[in-house]
Order: C-alpha cells, then structure tokens, then sequence
C-alpha cells in the first residue's frame, strides 16, 4: 500500500518539524533529524511519539 503523495508533502515530524522520508517496505515514515520511524497501520501515518520507534 502507498502512502498519498498530497499527505506526505505536508507531513513533518511532531518533534522537529521536519520533512519525513517514506519507507515503503517498512510502511513508515522516518524522521532523521529526529531518528524516529512512525509506523503506518491500515493506511493511516500514526504521528505519536509514544507510537515511534528508534532508529
């Protein structure tokens, strides 16, 4: 599943308000600024920190 490239665009990190990088295989959006990686569950980018996992 893909993620809509409209929504991607606007999307920035919660914690450094930074562009995110797509990760298609994993299905999560990654923060490198912040080194987070927020998951994306049923087609839905989850922005929570408590969500995130280190990178």
């Amino acid at each position: 599943m893909s993620l809509d490239p409209w929504l991607l665009e606007r999307l920035v990190c919660p914690v450094t308000r930074t562009p995110l990088r797509y990760d298609e295989a994993a299905q999560e959006l990654v923060s490198e600024s912040a080194g987070l990686a927020y998951p994306i569950r049923d087609g839905v980018p989850v922005m929570l920190v408590e969500e995130a996992r280190e990178l």
